[in-house]
């Protein structure tokens, strides 16, 4: 049996991930984390890792960037790895996780989806292949979601960057931008409304032709079904390091 923790356990996101290992049938929780503490009938819930004294093979969290230093703390000292799939992460917290992941196992993305990571390696081949188009991301999420430009979206602008023959900029917004568009640029735009799931389009823009790649996420299952196929790959590592999506689909395409 996999033993999972599960950072966040009471959140959106954290009772779908306890619902799909309780569907796997080779996966026990062992614990969950909410701030609150709230009881949850199939395991204990703690309102920190540190209380946490049992076995463990890895942590999954969906939760928020302020829980990180405690999560962080707790996987190096217990050598529990970690598959932190929360998004919003400052610079220093990023640097933080790198320097952890010498460590302890870490398996960092901001995208579970196994359709998302597949669509960044096309993103990067189109953007090489389609030399002087522009590319725009376009991101929808439901009204509730607190970090724009998504996660996703930035690493899907990292995904065309990587195509690119030249350093894009990012930008943002054009409200303020009096002047036709570079050709160097990556335009994020972002949209928040009701519950959409997830949606992300990278279009490439060129003369007379245009070409659009897009994912739609359904349901929360497929980020679940990812973290939880993420902490399988994690528990099996041989060692520190920072893993990735790219890890995985590198597997598969």
């Amino acid at each position: 049996m996999l033993k999972v923790l599960i950072s966040g356990c009471n959140g959106h996101m954290g009772r779908v991930v306890a619902q799909i290992c309780r569907e796997a049938g080779d996966v026990k929780i062992t614990a969950g984390f909410d701030l609150l503490g709230a009881e949850n009938g199939d395991f204990p819930v703690l309102s920190s890792p540190a209380a946490f004294f049992g076995e463990a093979d890895v942590l999954i969290d969906f939760s928020s960037p302020a829980a990180l230093p405690a999560l962080l703390e707790f996987g190096v000292r217990r050598r529990v790895p970690l598959v932190l799939a929360t998004t919003g992460y400052s610079a220093e917290q990023a640097a933080a996780v790198e320097s952890a992941a010498e460590r302890v196992p870490i398996f960092r993305s901001g995208n579970m989806s196994l359709g998302i990571n597949v669509l960044m390696a096309l993103v990067t081949k189109a953007a090489a292949a389609l030399e002087g188009f522009d590319v725009e991301i376009v991101e929808r999420h439901h009204n509730r979601k607190l970090d724009a430009p998504s996660g996703t979206a930035l690493m899907l602008a990292q995904a065309a960057a990587e195509g690119l023959p030249y350093v894009p900029d990012y930008v943002y917004e054009r409200e303020s931008v009096r002047k036709p568009r570079d050709k160097r640029e990556i335009g994020i735009s972002s949209i928040r409304g009701g519950n959409i799931v997830g949606d992300h389009e990278v279009l490439f823009a060129g003369r007379d032709e245009a070409i659009e790649l897009r994912h739609s996420a359904m349901s929360r299952e497929v980020f679940a079904s990812g973290a939880l196929r993420a902490a399988r790959f994690l528990a099996a590592v041989p060692g520190p390091g920072l893993y990735s999506m790219k890890d995985l689909v590198g597997q598969i395409i």
